[in-house]
């Protein structure tokens, strides 16, 4: 783990270095002695050689001593920090000439005449260049633990403290472009559309020009995460052979103020200078958010100032002519509306869940990459996974490659992807939890309501899968395959209310208890209820009233849109709500009541049926039924409007053979249905 740098951690190196160059120096140094202390040594002949250096009109005497003579000097106390290199005595000559012939006459004693060597001009730059040597090594040492403390808490991107002002969006450009296309994003087809314009009209602007059209400025992608808004651009940056910088929303804040606004000034210089160019800021609401219109409750200034910054550069006074935005985002609820009016972004290109074909088309994609077994049906793992992003999709194709290497398989099978849904969103299987007879008993209760509730209602979701293995948090679980509808009926509501409803309403009338195992059942037919109450108006009660705000802006108010009263006619409508689908739930349960003991039974023996198993204890369903009666319907007229009509058939008898139609029709109808109900009571 890195320790946090901080100021202290400058004073103290700086401290240190200061300590220990002192420390060295003073340790070792030359010692300044006079002429009986040197004449003493000259006579011993204790001195190797003398070096004379003129400084400022100034003549000083290095004293060189002999090798083992510094080791017996050494051991004077006197002189114990005598250096053992270099010189180790300083004299003052007083006079040149006088100086000469005392040493002469000196070392001449002992036959060992030494002259002195002048061989320093100057002694100004050892000094000199030892004071600088210090200074490099505390400047430089300075500055690197500022940038590392810069990079630390997010300034200066790139160059440290110098930088900080600096964009840190990252190009890309014929030379380093990336290798995604429009091709490698399945889906979206109408998204692409939109954005395949702009990228048009960057390859062959005349086309548009002629026309007199202009290019919108901006263009702002808005969708659930995981849709692949960002794979998007990055399709765009690969397609359009301009310059195409990207760059986070999250790289605008900073610490320091200014240095948001001064980024998205360099961000629009360096897209000005390669225009035409495109610019994408991903996950925009960073700096996007709504401005406060009250100044003593605004939440950060600094990215209020930012976000002034990018409204200009983008519709201000200056023209930013070839310069295209684009911005990605999952909460366009609570961007600024100045951002989104017309001249900055344009056009708001919604990149929505994929629909069936796209997600049969996003699993083309994904599953190159995979060895797969023989005969793989695409368009069933298609339907598995409705309410899927693509990113959810991707996830799954790596998943079940993982369960299949886990299980030593030579190919990914139905199986694996099928294990690879569960764990997605079910969470991990766990086995080895342990669980008692009576805890497993009322579990599996638990799942067969839920189970028969769903089954025998027309409008709730189709089961696929009941178990009993925790998974998760949970103790059991139930899969349905939801049917791909944009609009819910208040039918729909309260049968899948009903069903959510009938695990706790099964361990109520069986064990005549309930327990904590029905929590987010409660808590989603909660959330049904009281948005049908405020949201949907599917209250009489209440009326056609929707207390939604779908600009996001009621987040901020400190009041709710309605009285008291009102308050307390909305807890009754969901509480009345609640109890019309827990009292259709418990109708059904009574009058299925066998079934559901089987259901529960075969649970505890198996731990996982499915639909199959469900089937043959319960019948088909009704919804199925019906289905069938449309398909045959509909295939029996087709083949009588098929039917040659011969020369002869005149006006009228075509009116006539249209009446039979119509009959034969209603009879295959009325059998049908007769057919149907002998099914049901003999279930």
């Amino acid at each position: 783990m890195k320790p946090n740098i901080n100021l202290f951690w400058i004073y103290g190196i700086l401290a240190l270095i200061i300590i220990g160059i002192s420390f060295f120096n003073n340790r070792t140094e030359p010692r300044p002695i006079g002429w009986p202390a040197l004449e003493q040594m000259l006579v011993k002949g204790d001195i190797d050689s003398i070096g004379v250096l003129r400084n400022n009109n100034q003549e000083i005497a290095n004293i060189f001593l002999k090798k083992n003579a510094i080791e017996s000097y050494k051991q004077e106390k006197e002189y114990r920090n005598i250096p053992e290199n270099g010189f180790q005595f300083i004299y003052n000559i007083p006079t040149t000439e006088l100086f000469e012939q005392r040493v002469a006459e000196a070392s001449g004693q002992q036959g060992n005449l030494i002259i002195p060597e002048y061989r320093y001009k100057s002694s100004v730059w050892p000094g000199i260049l030892s004071q600088i040597l210090l200074l490099v090594v505390l400047f430089g040492g300075y500055i690197f633990i500022w940038r590392r403390m810069s990079k630390g808490a997010g300034g200066g991107g790139g160059g440290g403290i110098f930088n900080v002002g600096k964009a840190k969006a990252q190009m890309f450009d014929k030379e380093n472009s990336t290798k995604v296309t429009f091709k490698d994003v399945a889906g979206l087809e109408e998204a692409k559309v939109e954005i395949m314009e702009i990228v048009d009209f960057l390859k062959k602007p005349e086309k548009y020009k002629e026309l007199g059209g202009k290019i919108p400025k901006g263009a702002l992608l808005v969708g659930p995460p995981g849709t692949g808004k960002t794979l998007l651009a990055k399709a765009v940056a690969g397609e359009a052979n301009v310059p195409f910088f990207s760059i986070s929303g999250s790289d605008f804040v900073e610490m320091f103020v200014g240095v948001g606004a001064s980024r998205v000034r360099d961000l629009f210089r360096q897209a000005k200078e390669k225009a035409p160019c495109i610019v994408f800021i991903d996950e925009i609401d960073a700096i996007g958010r709504a401005r406060s219109k009250n100044a003593g409750y605004s939440s950060n200034d600094e990215r209020e100032n930012t976000l002034n910054q990018l409204l200009t550069e983008m519709d201000g006074f200056g023209t930013n002519s070839g310069v295209i935005m684009l911005a990605a985002t999952n909460r366009a609820d609570i961007l600024d509306k100045a951002l989104l009016r017309a001249g900055r972004f344009d056009r708001q290109i919604e990149v929505g869940l994929p629909e069936l074909n796209e997600r049969r088309e996003i699993f083309d994609v994904h599953l190159r990459k995979l060895k797969l077994a023989k005969n793989l049906d695409r368009d069933f793992l298609a339907k598995q996974t409705p309410g899927f992003s693509g990113a959810d999709i991707a996830n799954v194709c790596n998943e079940a490659a993982l369960i299949a290497a886990r299980n030593n398989k030579s190919a990914v099978d139905k199986e694996d992807f099928l294990a690879a849904i569960d764990r997605i969103v079910g969470g991990l299987e766990r086995r080895s939890v342990v669980i008692t007879p009576e805890e497993k008993r009322v579990t599996a209760y638990h799942e067969a309501g839920h189970a028969t509730v769903s089954w025998m209602l027309e409008h709730a979701n189709p089961l696929i899968k009941v178990t009993i293995i925790p998974r998760g948090r949970s103790l059991g679980a139930a899969w349905y395959l939801p049917d791909e509808r944009h609009n819910t009926t208040r039918e729909q509501f309260m049968h899948e209310m009903a069903a959510a409803l009938g695990g706790r309403l099964s361990e109520e009338i069986f064990f005549d208890s309930i327990s904590t195992g029905a929590i987010s059942d409660l808590e989603k037919v909660t959330k049904v209820a009281y948005a049908m109450v405020t949201y949907y108006g599917m209250s009489d009660e209440i009326g056609n009233i929707s207390y939604y705000d779908s600009t996001g802006q009621s987040d901020m108010a400190f009041t709710k849109p309605f009285s008291e009263q009102t308050a307390q006619k909305i807890d009754a409508e969901a509480k009345r709500l609640i109890t019309e689908a827990q009292d259709l739930a418990r109708k059904v349960i009574e009058q299925n009541r066998e079934g559901l003991c089987k259901l529960a039974e075969l649970l505890l023996e198996r731990e996982v049926i499915f639909t199959e198993d469900v089937e043959n204890i319960l019948g088909r369903r009704e919804k199925d039924i019906k289905r069938e009666l449309a398909e045959k319907e509909a295939a029996e007229k087709n083949v009588s409007s098929k039917e040659p009509k011969s020369e002869t058939d005149t006006p009228e008898e075509s009116n006539a053979q249209k009446d039979d139609k119509h009959k034969v029709a209603f009879t295959l109808e009325t059998e049908l249905t007769e057919e149907a109900k002998k099914e049901a009571d003999n279930q």
